[in-house]
């Protein structure tokens, strides 16, 4: 796996100004004072967390499409150095995805099988309702067993499914 399947799309903001305010405190004149990268910004930026002297770094907002597994964003999303932008729906979408692509290499091929068996019988389904309901037939018992079928494929999907978000950091 390539690092770009797991990180893309960056965008980094702020950088040269933040560089920038980080020369503040031992500047005179501040017109001489630019975004260079020089030893100093190194040293600022690798002090010790919470002295204060790293805080240019507040500064600088890094914008990135991150695409994980299930079981990675359940890891991730209890750590305070990300935020979500916005990502892909598995409650919205989990019956639109391509189930042939998705999957890690780890996952078992017969679970992919057995999620690609509850899609199918699911949108199968839902056609069978859209063709009903534009009959003008009821379709509220099978509106109840879609409900199922849809929550039976949430909760059987397996932890490596991947989706996509996009985070922002400092």
């Amino acid at each position: 796996m390539k690092y770009t399947d797991v990180v893309s799309n960056v965008n980094v903001y702020g950088m040269e100004s933040a560089v920038m305010g980080s020369k503040y405190p031992m500047a005179v004149d501040l017109t001489k004072v630019d975004g260079t990268i020089v030893p100093r910004t190194h040293a600022l930026a690798n002090a010790k967390p919470g002295s204060g002297h790293d805080n240019f770094l507040n500064g600088i907002i890094v914008q990135f499409d991150l695409t994980f597994t299930n079981k990675a964003w359940v890891e991730a999303e209890r750590y305070h150095f990300l935020d979500f932008i916005s990502s892909q729906s598995t409650m919205h979408r989990i019956t639109k995805f391509n189930l042939d692509e998705v999957y890690i290499s780890y996952t078992d091929p017969r679970i992919i099988e057995i999620m690609k068996e509850k899609v199918n019988s699911y949108n199968e389904l839902t056609q069978k309702i859209s063709d009903k309901k534009l009959a003008g037939e009821d379709v509220t018992e099978l509106n109840e067993e879609a409900k199922v079928k849809y929550l039976e494929i949430l909760y059987s999907n397996p932890a490596g499914f991947r989706i996509t978000a996009r985070m922002t950091t400092n």
